[in-house]
């Protein structure tokens, strides 16, 4: 069994910072997470894509971002399990939690804290009834490197953040031969930046820009070749496609954690402000995982979360002990 100080169930940006905030206090970290490495969404669907609101960094892509929290994170030696869900949580004689993975593998702390973000998800797919004889031969439902793309025709669907943003990406560097972008309507539900952006480049030939239309059918023999478009008033097209990349979102779900007892509401952990701590004590919930009045998704108010989280931590771990905050430009920082 896997003993440490905090079992951190989740490995991405939010988690990986706990371990910092947590070795300032000599406190060690364990991490789970189901992905085979540590990033989380950062790292497995936009590590190219660029961030903009993260404190100091004008523009940051999400993989650098990580790297960067794991070399902060480096000194305090933190523990990970990863490829493995967390499946299940038991509380021991001793006031512990004993949190055991799909794989059997068993870790112990006095504190649980869950950075799952959304939890277990999958992308919403189109009703398309040939789509999945396509998948992994055309259609992608998330872009992690976007040089897989380089000198193909393209179509991407959606009308959000990450349909626009790609878009834009992939006809802005000149990766994609041609870049389509298909909305089943006339408005965007995307930063109006990132919408004004894609009508310029519509108007300069850098994006074909349908809307009021949706990808219906998809043509090709060893793989995709061709989409089928049903637009309202102008009936069927077709467009020569080497990806079609549906870009609708994420069904978050929590998966195993909604069993283990927690407050849930709308799919989220319901939490104190005061340090983030769940209804059962000793456990907090950090991150996009969380909801509370207020809520802001976002990855700096996740730094925030675990901040406190980790101080009242101490204050369960050692309750004989004061700690007296320390700030790191007088004190550096001392690994274990």
């Amino acid at each position: 069994m896997i003993q440490t100080d905090i079992i951190i169930i989740g490995a991405g940006p939010v988690g990986l910072f706990t371990v910092f905030e947590a070795g300032l206090l000599k406190l060690r970290c364990h991490l789970i997470d189901s992905l085979p490495q540590p990033g989380g969404q950062c790292s497995e669907i936009y590590p190219k894509k660029p961030i903009y609101d993260i404190p100091g960094f004008p523009e940051i892509l999400a993989g650098d971002l990580i790297d960067n929290l794991m070399a902060q994170a480096a000194p305090f030696k933190p523990g990970f399990t990863l490829g493995e869900a967390a499946m299940s949580i038991d509380t021991m004689e001793d006031g512990t939690f004993k949190v055991t993975t799909v794989k059997g593998t068993e870790h112990c702390a006095p504190i649980v804290m869950i950075a799952g973000g959304l939890g277990v998800f999958e992308p919403r797919k189109p009703p398309i009834e040939n789509l999945a004889n396509f998948e992994d031969k055309g259609v992608e439902y998330i872009i992690r490197d976007p040089k897989f793309y380089q000198d193909k025709a393209c179509v991407i669907a959606g009308g959000g953040d990450s349909a626009l943003d790609w878009s834009i990406f992939l006809a802005e560097n000149n990766i994609a031969s041609s870049v389509t972008l298909v909305h089943r309507s006339a408005s965007f539900r995307g930063h109006l930046d990132s919408v004004q952006k894609v009508i310029n480049f519509a108007e300069q030939g850098k994006i074909t820009l349908i809307t009021e239309a949706e990808v219906t059918g998809l043509v090709g023999q060893e793989s995709l070749e061709e989409v089928i478009i049903s637009h309202q008033h102008q009936g069927e097209l077709r467009k020569k496609a080497n990806h079609f990349i549906p870009l609708f979102g994420l069904k978050p779900s929590l998966g195993p954690i909604a069993d283990w007892g927690l407050e849930i509401e709308k799919n989220a952990i319901k939490v104190n402000t005061l340090d983030y701590s769940t209804n059962i004590p000793g456990i907090y919930a950090i991150g996009d995982v969380n909801t509370y009045e207020n809520k802001l998704k976002l990855i700096l108010c996740g730094f925030h979360e675990g901040t406190l989280a980790v101080q009242s931590a101490f204050a369960r771990i050692h309750p004989e002990k004061k700690n007296v905050l320390k700030y790191t430009t007088v004190n550096g920082v001392q690994g274990f």
